[in-house]
């Protein structure tokens, strides 16, 4: 590989999704040059889309940066969500619980493109297919090193920060050195098999089935696209789900009286391994990771997309006040504070969610009994316990 011209940039942004294009939309706005690089093509990102359930917090940041209207014209507003037993069901309505808040429903692979177009029609610089290789810092800067996949050259960016927003696999959280960081993590048991169909809507709204055979849910994506989850074993493998098996199952698990099932051809079909991931603090000298690259948590919730985005916004505010202010280093710090109490409360809903409603962990039929009793209280609660309902609503649809 042949090197390029170097070029210069206060902030260089690594990955284009949601976290990084958020932050870069709100930079520009405020004058501070930034570039950013992704190793994927615009058609690459498209694809990659999953699920958007954004919540009421998100929709207000993403309105303070006028970045929202897209959503509010095209999403599909929600207010509530449906458990279902084998002999009985309830609908929780947490718009009423949260005083009117609601989640939009709207394809993250949909929001990422429109805010990519507004940030190249903005005269942002977006690099595709440039790949991350290496971080360098200095006491003033840091480095990128990375390839150009089209014609197999190199480009150093020469930066005064860099937010890692590349996900969990990406150059960004690699770089920061074991001794810098702590980390914690927690893995679980069963997998989730993720579904798309050419289906029409389930329902109006989510429902989460609560089965001895184990979880199923349904997500509404669009009027002609439906969404669905089972809960595996780990064992299992994609072999293992024929179509038939896959729709014999929603059917068995999301089962109530005189509701059918729309069937559609199923159009993806993958394993998904479940995992919450946090490393602290979020900053290493230059480097601030956001994201994916921060933190992992499970789809229970909805919550990954939504702490990306706020992560960006703070991390915005953050940069734009050490430019203004011309605040020392340490300022940065103060990004890292003000993220990690609120990432902490979604990993801790997450994972209630997720406990109240799959088949308990563990293998000492002992223990599973008195975990699924558990589990049990809590779904419960929700129903007779308007203190409970209101706390998990507000949860719910945006922690605040």
């Amino acid at each position: 590989m042949n090197d390029e011209t170097a070029i210069k940039t206060s902030v260089c942004i690594l990955g284009s999704g949601p976290a990084g294009i958020v932050l870069g939309n709100i930079l520009l706005q405020n004058g501070i040059d930034c570039i950013v690089i992704d190793r994927y093509n615009r058609e690459e990102i498209y694809a990659r889309g999953r699920a958007g359930a954004i919540e009421s917090t998100t929709i207000a940041l993403l309105k303070k940066h006028g970045l929202a209207d897209t959503i509010l014209l095209k999403g599909y507003p929600h207010d509530r969500c449906e458990f279902r037993y084998p002999d009985d069901s309830f609908v929780l309505e947490y718009g009423k619980l949260s005083d009117g808040d609601v989640h939009y429903f709207y394809p993250q692979s949909d929001l990422n493109e429109d805010l990519i177009q507004k940030y190249i029609d903005a005269g942002g610089q977006i690099l595709f297919h440039h790949e991350g290789i290496q971080l360098t810092q200095t006491d003033d800067r840091i480095i990128v090193e990375c390839e150009n996949k089209d014609t197999n050259t190199t480009l150093k960016i020469n930066a005064d920060f860099v937010a890692g927003c590349d996900g969990y696999h990406g150059l960004a959280r690699q770089s920061v050195p074991a001794n810098a960081a702590k980390v914690y993590t927690k893995e679980y048991g069963y997998r989730w098999l993720a579904i798309l169909a050419a289906a029409p809507p389930a329902s109006s709204h989510t429902l989460y089935g609560i089965h001895p055979e184990g979880f199923a849910a349904y997500m509404r994506r669009n009027s002609h696209i439906s969404r669905y989850y089972l809960q595996i074993s780990a064992d299992d493998q994609l072999a293992d789900w024929s179509d038939q098996r896959v729709w014999a199952s929603l059917r068995q698990r999301l089962a109530k009286p005189e509701w059918i099932l729309k069937q559609g051809k199923i159009i993806q079909k993958q394993i998904m391994v479940l995992r919450n991931y946090v490393i602290e603090p979020l900053r290493y000298q230059r480097l601030l990771l956001a994201g994916d690259a921060a933190h992992i948590i499970t789809p229970m919730g909805g919550k990954g997309l939504n702490l990306a985005v706020q992560d960006a916004a703070v991390l915005a505010e953050t940069l734009i006040g050490y430019y203004l202010e011309s605040h020392e280093l340490s300022y940065l710090d103060r990004y890292s504070e003000i993220r990690l109490p609120y990432i902490w409360r979604a990993q801790e809903f997450s994972y209630s969610l997720l406990n109240m409603v799959h088949l308990p962990e563990g293998s000492n039929p002992e223990d599973v009994r008195f975990l699924y009793k558990l589990s049990a209280s809590k779904l419960a609660q929700l129903r007779t316990s308007i203190t409970f309902a209101k706390n998990f609503a507000r949860n719910y649809v945006g922690i605040v």
